[in-house]
């Protein structure tokens, strides 16, 4: 059968496919100290954090705002969402840091989560429905939040989404063991499917069942196998950022049929991806000097001449600036459920 890649095999196969493979790669390479405490290297910090993580949110942008076309399309849509989320960020910061910080973790998880299912679905968009096709959407959610459920019933992990305490923890070693006999089951479960599948018609959706297994990889290493800051964030940035990032370069899924739309505005032309991936980083860049500079101090080395800006300590005023200096975060999680969604 002819694979159903978004742009091509080379294309997927390197920038959507491999990352968490690599990022797990990299991992098994790391100290063990890395792998098992809270430490992180500040280059590894700038690299993951800054250049992937928080730039892969202003991708969004090339999608909406700075895309003449769809922001004529989508005009109510993209003043809408933004105010909606300062408002509710305002709101939910004057009930407390913590609520503020909480609601916007669970936000950022069910955005990852989606993300694995939207790949999932362009992966098996030709494939006609048969008996037990629901597996891979069973999975493909249950890679995701079992080592979430795990994190959940642990004591503590070294390593946090945000801040320390957004997620509700317990300990309880009952729930974690019933959650990975699902797991196991579960994966044995699609295997089986996809073997029978391949026995009866010899075909097999290759990147779809690379996407699931950089899913299963990525997420149980990071979280379960693993309990480093940075053996952590390599396979959850890497394996999320640099995905999105190649599906908003390359505008879509493209086929014979439906080809991918022509680039407009700031990213057209030669220089298009040099202008593309330089905005990214200056923007995620001037964010977290803010964030720096206003409210953690934690990475002057970094972000010098941000020092300069005066911290802020007032809860009422940190009322006002915290959403507004996570609103590119909560704008991207709001927008990337409408931005991405395509006709059956």
């Amino acid at each position: 059968m002819p694979q159903p890649w978004i742009r091509s095999a080379r294309y997927d196969g390197l920038l959507i496919l491999a990352p968490p493979f690599l990022a797990l790669g990299l991992v098994l390479l790391l100290p063990p100290a890395y792998r098992s405490t809270a430490e992180m290297p500040l280059l590894a910090w700038v690299a993951l954090v800054v250049l992937i993580d928080v730039a892969h949110v202003y991708g969004t942008l090339f999608q909406t705002y700075f895309d003449p076309l769809k922001r004529r399309q989508r005009r109510t849509l993209l003043w809408v969402v933004p105010l909606a989320c300062y408002a509710a960020g305002v709101a939910l910061h004057s009930l407390g840091g913590l609520v503020f910080w909480r609601v916007l973790a669970y936000l950022a998880v069910f955005h990852f989560i989606r993300q694995q299912y939207g790949f999932l679905r362009l992966y098996g968009r030709q494939e006609p429905r048969t008996k037990g096709a629901w597996l891979a959407t069973v999975l493909i959610y249950y890679a995701t939040i079992y080592p979430l459920l795990y994190w959940h019933l642990s004591p503590g992990r070294n390593f946090n989404w945000f801040i320390d305490g957004e997620f509700v923890q317990t300990d309880w070693p009952a729930g974690r063991l019933v959650a990975t006999v699902l797991y196991v089951a579960l994966i044995i479960a699609y295997t089986v499917r996809e073997a029978l599948l391949w026995r009866r018609t010899r075909t097999f959706n290759v990147p779809r069942n690379l996407l699931l297994g950089g899913t299963l990889a990525s997420w149980y290493a990071g979280i379960v196998w693993f309990n480093g800051d940075l053996a952590f964030t390599l396979l959850n940035v890497v394996s999320h950022g640099i995905p999105y990032l190649a599906l908003v370069w390359n505008g879509g899924p493209s086929s014979r049929q439906a080809p991918a739309p022509p680039r407009r505005g700031a990213w057209a032309g030669r220089y298009g991806l040099l202008v593309f991936l330089g905005a990214v980083a200056l923007f995620a860049f001037l964010e977290e000097g803010l964030w720096d500079g206003l409210v953690w101090r934690e990475h002057g080395a970094v972000f010098g001449w941000f020092q300069q800006l005066p911290t802020v300590a007032s809860p009422v005023l940190l009322m006002w600036l915290v959403p507004l200096l996570a609103l590119p975060q909560s704008t991207h999680y709001v927008l990337d459920g409408f931005i991405w969604r395509r006709p059956k």
